[in-house]
């Protein structure tokens, strides 16, 4: 079973690109987990996130044991910096 909203795409190219692979023969949640994902700062940006989850769902559950899990996450930022500058 694959999930996620898969790697993300800027309209222009990322001048930042941040990604990361994790698997785990077997994987438990004692707690549903609350994440977020946000960016601040100067100049102006345009970001997104996303993964591709293999044996894991977007919402997981608790007191679940998923088996055989992989997720690979990605998060691209494009900068924009203003004309005058």
């Amino acid at each position: 079973m694959s999930t996620g909203h898969g790697r993300p795409s800027p309209r222009e190219p990322a001048d930042i690109e941040l990604t990361a692979a994790v698997s785990a023969d077997e994987l438990r949640f004692e707690d549903e987990p609350r994440t977020h994902v946000g960016f601040t700062g100067c100049p102006d940006h345009e970001s997104s996130s996303g993964s591709d989850r293999t044996n894991l769902p977007d919402a997981v559950r608790k007191h679940v044991t998923y088996q055989e899990v992989e997720v690979n996450y990605a998060l691209v930022a494009t900068i924009s910096v203003p004309a005058d500058e």
